[in-house]
């Protein structure tokens, strides 16, 4: 879920993992918060000062429709760092076509401290 949380609280995909697109795109998030991303939520390592994608997750993006730029922003951040293209997938019609096709949604879990 590319989304920000004001609009994961509103609901959310069962089972996704909120990465706001504020997370990963350099003109909002500083660099260190960036590589913790990649790093602890995304499973991409460093070697020798470059980033490693091999053995990092495929992941699919939504935010909330194809009218949102939210997906679009966290997919080019990404792809600028390096994150293979195959490993990226995007839902373009968002929570509102999920919702539309009567898909369940669920409250944003609450955060683990």
């Amino acid at each position: 879920d590319s989304r920000t949380p004001e609009w994961v609280d509103r609901g959310t995909i069962p089972g996704s993992v909120n990465i706001p697109y504020t997370r990963l795109d350099p003109a909002t998030a500083r660099p260190a918060e960036i590589a913790e991303t990649l790093q602890l939520e995304l499973g991409a390592v460093t070697a020798n000062g470059l980033w490693d994608f091999r053995h990092a997750k495929t992941l699919a993006f939504f935010c909330n429709g194809a009218w949102c730029g939210q997906s679009p922003t966290n997919i080019k951040a990404l792809l600028g760092l390096g994150y293979p293209a195959h490993k990226l997938k995007w839902f373009r019609g968002g929570l509102q076509a999920w919702e539309q096709l009567g898909l369940t949604t669920v409250a944003a879990p609450e955060p683990v401290d």
